[in-house]
């Protein structure tokens, strides 16, 4: 038992021996006076589940058993993956049936994720529930103790002594019910108690309408967020975010270089010869924009109007989906999870090699044309394809480009089981092309703009 502060020092007199010992270092905060501070073995019996057989499972009966799937804070779900027992059964393992004010807490989870411990209060129409083993009943001496305890179970500070005591393997965490009843509750006069309970079920229904209402704003900063880059992206590819210099000449110097650079590559098997297929887009005296393939001339019509002094191109011509570098030997495998920032490193013997700076877009899955810059050198992941940008552009502002059609590639996949980038479209999409200074500029100032929003 803990005895009350003295000379403001805690104190806990171990019963059997006899032994007084100080355990200041364990008390995590003070208490108001009247409040005493008592490990949960001492207020409650810690009842383990049993372990039922798989054969003792019947289809149906009044008898359900309780495992981990089925209990979560506040809430039971019965109805997920339900067994029952026979009557027989439920009389030899009634140590195990859930009384009213109990409180059932599930032992087992995800090692370091306290993803468990999960905390039910029973009532009246749950008496016929049993527990399976991995879920505890926690049934207190003076039942209405459960009410306050619900509450102080959930408490941040009160998790922390719990997980303090987690064991099991790598992946799987235990709770053990010794080490349970060892968890510090700081516990009020029982009025005391009934009061606090009252008080948090008049502010639960305030605090549910807060969550809402900033859950619906970060909703919507979210999604205004979200439009604002995409106009910005917008306003930049049209040649609207910044003004056009006469001194920065035309894009009609880039295509020529953009051409050559495709022969060289060709030439070294870097690119296929289907590269070279360009197209030709001009705006005519008409206004009208047309394109002539080969010998053929056909009006077209493009998403926007751009400056006199671009040019206006397929994606193809300045941008391709490459294999990238046959290579063995062990290296980092560059999979979406791990640029992502969301898993650790992994090692593999052989794939696709890319360099540090080199593109990569995903072709396959629920976020194909997701492009990532790599951070260092490796193996691609498998749903990856190598993305060759010509060096006559500058990268940024081809990457702006793909950023501001990342929608529509990704609503516009193929594939039913495993969704694939529409490459048709990636490759057709006309890009506007100003000259070289001013894609410096375009791109400098859309990185200016995302870090106001941010």
């Amino acid at each position: 038992m803990v005895l009350p502060n003295s000379l403001s020092s805690y104190y806990e007199k171990f019963l059997a021996t006899g032994e007084v010992k100080c355990i200041d270092e364990e008390i995590p905060f003070e208490i108001p006076q009247g409040w005493e501070w008592v490990r949960l073995g001492n207020i409650a019996t810690i009842i383990g589940g049993y372990a039922y057989k798989s054969q003792d499972f019947i289809n149906s009966s009044n008898n359900q058993v309780l495992r981990l799937g089925n209990i979560k804070n506040d809430f039971l779900k019965h109805n997920a993956s339900p067994v029952y027992i026979s009557d027989d059964l439920a009389t030899k393992t009634d140590k195990f049936r859930c009384h009213l004010d109990d409180i059932l807490i599930t032992m087992t989870g995800t090692r370091k994720k306290r993803d468990y411990f999960f905390s039910y209060k029973v009532e009246q129409n749950d008496l016929n529930y049993f527990i399976n083993q991995r879920v505890g009943i926690l049934r207190f001496y003076i039942s209405e103790v459960s009410m306050f305890m619900i509450y102080a179970l959930k408490a941040e500070n009160t998790l922390q002594n719990v997980f303090q005591y987690e064991t099991g393997t790598a992946n799987q965490g235990n709770l053990g019910a010794e080490n349970i009843a060892k968890v510090y509750i700081p516990l009020p006069p029982l009025s005391e108690q009934l009061r606090i309970v009252s008080k948090i079920k008049e502010l639960i229904p305030l605090v549910e309408a807060y969550e809402q209402t900033q859950n619906e704003l970060n909703t919507l900063n979210t999604s205004l967020n979200e439009l604002l880059c995409k106009s910005i992206l917008q306003e930049a590819i049209q040649g609207k975010l910044v003004l056009q210099v006469a001194e920065e000449g035309t894009a009609q110097e880039l295509l020529e270089r953009i051409r050559q650079e495709k022969l060289q590559l060709v030439k070294e098997g870097k690119l296929k010869k289907s590269a070279l297929t360009d197209s030709v887009i001009y705006k005519g005296d008409d206004n009208k924009y047309y394109e002539r393939i080969n010998a053929q001339t056909v009006e077209i019509e493009l998403p926007f109007e751009y400056p006199n002094n671009w040019s206006v191109l397929r994606l193809k011509d300045i941008c391709q989906l490459i294999d990238g570098e046959k290579r063995n030997g062990k290296g980092i495998c560059l999979d979406a999870k791990y640029l992502r920032g969301k898993s650790s490193a992994t090692t593999v013997e052989k794939g696709k090699f890319v360099y540090a700076g080199d593109n990569i877009i995903l072709v396959d899955g629920e976020n194909s044309g997701e492009v990532f810059t790599v951070p260092q050198d490796g193996y691609m992941g498998s749903t990856f394809k190598q993305l060759w940008l010509s060096s006559a552009m500058w990268k940024p502002y081809i990457l702006a480009f793909i950023l501001f059609y990342k929608e529509d590639l990704r609503n516009s996949k193929r594939g039913a089981a495993i969704p694939h980038l529409n490459k048709e479209l990636f490759y057709n999409l006309p890009i506007g092309i100003p000259p070289y200074q001013e894609q410096q500029r375009i791109a400098k100032r859309i990185n200016e703009l995302s870090q106001l929003l941010k």
